[in-house]
């Protein structure tokens, strides 16, 4: 079975909780982040990515979960005798809700060669920015 086609996501942004929008320096829509992030954790996990990529973007917490996973990834590639391949997976769908002003959870969808995933993702403002406070793959 050959890999999904690559086509860009469909951005889904619900609206904010709060009627009035944000007034001092906003910051910048957060599903382009959402999906490379995604996209860069999968690489990390699959080997083509060294996990140094992502740590501007990434709390301590959850960049310590994503170095974690990518080294038992690693280690049951090498017990198995596989390589790392590239990456076949796509984004299909980026889903964001915004509970607060400088948060943003989001549920990244992704379809691969066997299975079609979820991955949930935390941002929240850092220094006029976006942060990942925490990414889950479900």
């Amino acid at each position: 079975m050959s890999p999904p086609a690559a086509r860009p996501a469909p951005y889904v942004s619900y609206p904010r909780s709060t009627s009035e929008p944000r007034t001092d320096a906003a910051l910048p829509d957060p599903t382009p982040l959402l999906h490379n992030l995604t996209q860069g954790v999968l690489e990390v996990i699959a080997g083509m990515r060294p996990v140094e990529h992502l740590a501007r973007w990434m709390s301590e917490p959850a960049f310590r979960s994503i170095v974690v996973r990518a080294n038992l990834a690693a280690r049951a590639r090498s017990a198995r005798g596989i390589p790392a391949a590239t990456s076949a997976v796509v984004v299909t769908t980026v889903r964001c809700t915004w509970p607060a002003d400088d948060v943003v959870e989001a549920t990244v969808i992704v379809a691969g060669k066997a299975r079609t995933r979820a991955v949930a993702v935390r941002l929240e403002e850092f220094r006029g920015r976006w942060r990942a406070e925490s990414i889950a793959m479900l």
